[in-house]
Formats: C-alpha cells, structure tokens, sequence
C-alpha cells in the first residue's frame, strides 16, 4: 500500500445525468476543475453546463461514447486530468478501465483492478469474503457447476432455493425455485438469460430467504490499511430488483446487529485490499433480524449514497478524491456519529399506470423543492431531452429529518412540490409508497413493492386541472390587450353569450370545457355538468383558479398543442383536441390514431401506407430499453403511417393513422 500523496487538481467524470451533477458539485467546493464528457445526445445536458470544461466522446450510443474506455482516458489526457470519477454504471466497475487508468497514470477513484474483478464474480467473492469469516447464504458454489451438480445439491441447501448467475447482476437470470421437479428446467432458463446478458452462463444456488430485507453497508477504505463503515442503508423497496425507496438507518437494526453487520463490511473490504467508497450488500431476514448473510459488494458510490451522508455530515465524493489522492482517513471507527433518519426517492422516466413502461420527452417546466432537510440531486433543466437511450433515473429528493416519521412526512411533501412537466415519472407512485401503512411502520421486505402494485391505480385528470388547461389558453388571449370586442373571449355576442370552448383530452377523460366572462368573474362548464364560477390568475409558471371559493394554484407549460398541468395530486399532459367540420348529419367515425406507448426506435413496419388493414393488423414495432411493442390498428380501414423504420419516436407521438372502411362507419 502507498503512501504517496498525489497531485489531483482536475478530474474528469466520466458519466452523466444527475451523479455528474453531483461530483462536480463536490469538486467546485474542493477547489477542483471538473471535466465532463458527453455523446451527441448529451451535448446540451445539465452536467455539461455545469462543469469547467467538456469533452465530446461520440454518438449517442453508449457504446461508441461512455462505455468506450480509449475514448474516456483520451479525454482525461488531453484535459490534463490526474484524476477519472466513474459514477455509477457505465465504466464504474469495469476492471479493464481501472487498469487503463493505472496503465496511464490516471488516479481511478474506485478501488484496484483486482478488487473489482473479485466482487464481480459472485463465486470468488462468496469465497473471498468467507475466508475473512463474513457470513454467506448457505447454498452451492464453484466454478464449472453442472445442470446435474446443482440438482444434486439442492436438496441439502434446503427448498425454496435461489437460482443465481455468476457474473452480471439486476435480477437478470434469477430464478426462484420451490420444488425439485421444477429446478431444471429453470437451470435451463437462467441459463440461457445469463448467455445472454453477460456473456457467461455460469450458475449457483443460494437458500431462498423468507421475508428477505436488502441492506446494504457503506464503507470507506485508505490505501493505509484503515477501513471504517458509515452505518446501514434499508433498500428493501424495490421492483424487479431496482431500488426505489431508500433510507438510513434500516428501522430493522438494534445497535448490536448494526455493529456485527458493520464490522463484516468491514472484513469484505479487508478480504480484497479495498480503497475508497464501496458498499456490501446483506439481506436480512424480517422474521430473524440478527441474522445476515453476505450477497455482494458494489466497487463503486451507490445511488442511494446520499442518505448516508445526510446522517454522518461526510461527502463521500469528497472522500473518494483524498483516498484517490494517498491521504489516509482522518477519522477512526468510533467518532463515525449518525444524527437523525434520512431518505431518498428516486424518480424514474416511467408510468406506473401503464405497467412502468418507459416514458420520454423534452422537459418544459421544472419544479424541484428547495427546505430545510431537503436535498435534491438532478440531472434535469428545461429543455432537457430524455430518451431511450440511456438509464431513465432522472433525479434524486432526499429528506432528512430528526426521526423517521419526520423524514417520511418531509419526504412526501418535497415530492409534492416537485413537477416535472413534459415528462411522465413514476412521483405519484412513489408519494404511494410512503403513504402505505406497512412502509411508515417500517415493516418491510424485497417483496412489499410487487404485493402493493394492483392497489395502485394513477390519479385521473381532476376537472381543475382541466379547468386550468382552458384557462392558460383563454388567460393568454386576455393578455394579448386586443380592443376588439369580437375576439377579446368574453363571450359577448349581439345576440347570446358565446362561450370560450375547447376540448381537451388527458388520458382516458375527454372533455368539453367553456368559458364565458372575464378572468376575475367568468363562469365555467365542464361537459354538460352545471355551470361553475371562477377567476383566474397567471404568475409565471403557475395558475391560480378559484372555482365556486375552492382556490388552487398549478403549475403549467405549453408543450406544442398540449398544457402539462401539476398540482399536489398528480402531474398530466392535457391536449387540446380540433373539433371535426361535419354535417350534423354525417356519422362518420373519427379517424383512428396508433400512439407510440413509449419513446423509442422504430425497427419494423408491418404494412405501407395506402394499404387496406383489418382489426388487429400489426402496423408498427416499436423498441425501448431492449423492449419491443407491436401495435396494431383497432379498426378496419386504411393505414396513412407517418414514420419510417429508424425513426426515433416519442410517447404517445402519432406512428399511423387508420381512415375507417364504410363499415366501420356505419358502426357509429
């Protein structure tokens, strides 16, 4: 181990979105140039605005930009860089890269080459760790495990058994298996996925948990042989393996457990000579909360590492650069203070009520709440594009607070001051979570997530949320100061009131709303319900209403024929809809229209335009985040398409049109 101190006055991040943000925040207060790098895709972000310098990689492709290893230590030497800070995913444990950083004299602020490779390889680290006497999952592992090797030693390891792969992670290739009749043909299945994903179909087998809790324990390591750990993250809220939830301290841990659990940490780190932030992961069972067992360690910052430090006052960022630099750690184990509860949600580029599908679009209004307690870590301005291309994480809120329930309530209401317009996120899902009964008891396991998911069901658009998105548009044109009584939308006439109409549709919900008056006395009418009084006010990026004495203040902004309008309730898109010029006797059906349900690429068409379709023709392919969606006309008639294979779409962008045959007319 050395000693050295090194020279590190320029760093470059060789990530994006929110966790540059946040290094180069640190940096900025360390005295430290920051150096972003970025694809095509990326050139107007936020993390390129915010650092001193920035650095083209490549096309939007991760693979000829973040994730290419010459590209990245070529822009660390042309800055002048000592110093590379992975973040987390792309390159963060990515072996080969922190030997092309030593190979060039570059301080990778991770941990060495051998470590990552170790701890990436679950058998050799469930080995590694066991030698130091960390507790694992009893369970079978060695390299070269055959199909008839793991049957073999099921059954000693105990039913239910875990089905797990060697390399890679995320879920993918995990098998829960329950019977011995079951247990090969998941063998074969996990295996395949495995291939697949990583290139390496090696397999083990774990006892399956009951009531499983995920936590995970951060510590720091010098290169002088010091190691502490900085308390328990609770990570237990997740869906399919991905957190979405988290907190520090775990509401499980008396302080015993939490001092065993810490000093096995402690002893992984030991296991494989580790330096700077890492965090060991254990799952807990609910039922036996002083037992533990080893599952993995992450050679790299967590994403949760914002409530850590929240309670112990210390910037890991800030701490991986020292460590980085030669410096050993100034505190020792037992002046390491946790002060209060903190906790973290993420917010996702997805929607919850159409099965967390990936969401998509230009930012054009932004809300993130600001208070006491109230961190937010965030990638996001307006005019930000978010695509398909990469992770759909878009921001972090954390709330920290003197106690749990403080935290929670703190959480909950940052959340219901955050608003991100012309996206659609997963906020009101997560302010769900929060409010179950079993989650603010603190009474939680990996599996309460998937249990509580048919409770959910996404707020529809409220009628003052309608009401609003009328009322930009009728505001807008008060504003304009015409002396023309005919287009001033009063609704005056020689003869009746002529009110100002528009329809407008936000989901599922399409509605006729009108508006007769003046924005400080009008009256207004949804659908062919009573009419209502109301006033109206625009401040900026919000509008106050007051209907019938009930006031509310939303925010808003135009996204093309759409307002995007947000209240404490729940965000939506609310379009506004051309009314059709038909004879009141003309019965035909409007035409068909088949949205994108997901931004994305298009990689097949299944017909051309002019062509006669019936119900059920697939017409478009369109693939996100390795997903594909086929869709299909819902009518008989002709396709009009108006996108071409390659296209990349947004969601609900318009893919094709169906002009209905005769008989689909008559139908109406």
């Amino acid at each position: 181990m050395s000693s050295q101190i090194k020279h590190i006055d320029t760093i470059l991040i060789a990530n994006r979105g929110e966790i540059a943000v946040r290094v180069a925040r640190t940096l900025r207060r360390m005295g430290i140039r920051s150096v972003a790098v970025y694809s095509d895709a990326d050139a107007d972000a936020r993390h390129v605005s915010e650092a001193d310098i920035a650095v083209r990689l490549g096309p939007a492709s991760a693979r000829e930009s973040y994730l290419s290893i010459p590209k990245v230590i070529d822009a660390a030497k042309s800055t002048g860089a000592q110093g590379i800070h992975p973040g987390y995913g792309f390159l963060s444990e990515n072996a080969d890269f922190a030997a092309a950083c030593a190979a060039a004299d570059i301080a990778f602020l991770g941990p060495p080459a051998r470590a990552i490779e170790v701890m990436g390889d679950k058998i050799a680290a469930k080995a590694a760790v066991s030698g130091f006497g960390v507790p694992v999952v009893p369970g079978i592992s060695r390299p070269g495990l055959t199909d008839a090797d793991l049957v073999a030693g099921a059954e000693e390891v105990g039913f239910p058994v875990l089905v797990k792969p060697s390399a890679g992670g995320g879920g993918k290739g995990m098998r829960l298996v329950e019977r011995t009749e079951d247990l090969p043909a998941a063998l074969a299945s996990a295996r395949r996925e495995a291939a697949s994903s990583f290139g390496d179909d090696t397999l083990f087998l774990e006892r399956f948990v009951l009531r499983p809790r995920h936590i995970e324990v951060q510590i720091l390591a010098d290169g002088h042989g010091n190691v502490i750990h900085l308390g328990e993250r609770e990570c237990s809220l997740q869906r399919r393996h991905q957190k979405v939830i988290e907190e520090a301290p775990s509401p499980l841990l008396d302080e015993a457990t939490r001092t065993r659990i810490g000093e096995a940490a402690c002893n992984t780190a030991r296991s494989v000579d580790y330096t700077g932030a890492g965090t060991v992961e254990f799952i807990v069972s609910a039922d036996h909360p002083d037992e533990f067992f080893f599952m993995e360690m992450n050679t790299r910052l967590q994403v949760e590492h914002p409530v850590t430090e929240l309670v112990t006052g210390l910037d890991l960022v800030e701490w991986q650069v020292r460590v980085a630099a030669g410096e050993p750690l100034s505190l020792a184990q037992d002046e390491v203070t946790m002060t209060g509860h903190a906790i973290e949600a993420r917010v996702y580029a997805e929607d919850p009520g159409r099965g967390f599908l990936p969401t998509g679009g230009v930012v054009v209004g932004l809300r993130e709440p600001e208070g006491d307690g109230i961190r937010v870590d965030s990638g996001l301005a307006v005019g930000t594009e978010v695509s398909s291309n990469y992770d759909p994480m878009l921001s972090k809120v954390i709330a920290h607070g003197a106690d749990r329930t403080t935290a929670l309530r703190a959480l909950d209401r940052a959340l219901a001051d955050t608003s991100v317009l012309g996206v659609v996120t997963n906020i009101e899902f997560a302010r769900f979570l929060l409010a179950d009964v079993d989650v603010r008891a603190g009474r939680l396991d990996t599996g309460l997530l998937d249990r509580r998911l048919e409770d959910f069901t996404a707020a529809e658009v409220s009628g003052e949320a309608l009401i609003a998105a009328a009322a930009v548009s009728w505001l807008t044109t008060w504003q304009s100061g015409t002396d023309d009584i005919w287009s001033t939308p009063t609704g005056w006439r020689v003869g009746a009131l002529a009110p100002y109409t528009v329809r407008l549709v936000a989901g599922e919900r399409s509605e006729h709303v009108a508006i007769t008056g003046t924005p400080a006395a009008a009256k207004v009418e949804i659908g062919d319900g009573s009419p209502s009084l109301l006033s109206a006010q625009i401040d900026g990026d919000t509008i106050t209403i007051v209907v019938d004495g009930r006031r509310e203040t939303l925010r808003f902004a135009h996204d093309g024929n759409a307002v995007w309008v947000s209240s404490a309730r729940g965000t939506w898109a609310v379009r506004t809809v051309a009314e059709p010029s038909v004879r009141e006797d003309d019965t035909q059906s409007g035409d068909a229209e088949i949205l994108s349900p997901m931004p994305g690429s298009i990689i097949a068409i299944g017909t051309t335009s002019g062509s006669a379709v019936t119900a059920g023709t697939a017409v478009v392919v369109v693939e996100a985040m390795k997903m594909e969606h086929t869709l299909t006309t819902p009518i008989d008639g002709t396709v009009e398409l108006t996108v071409a294979v390659g296209d990349q779409v947004r969601v609900d962008q318009v893919l094709a049109r169906i002009v209905p045959t005769d008989t689909e007319k008559d139908k109406s």
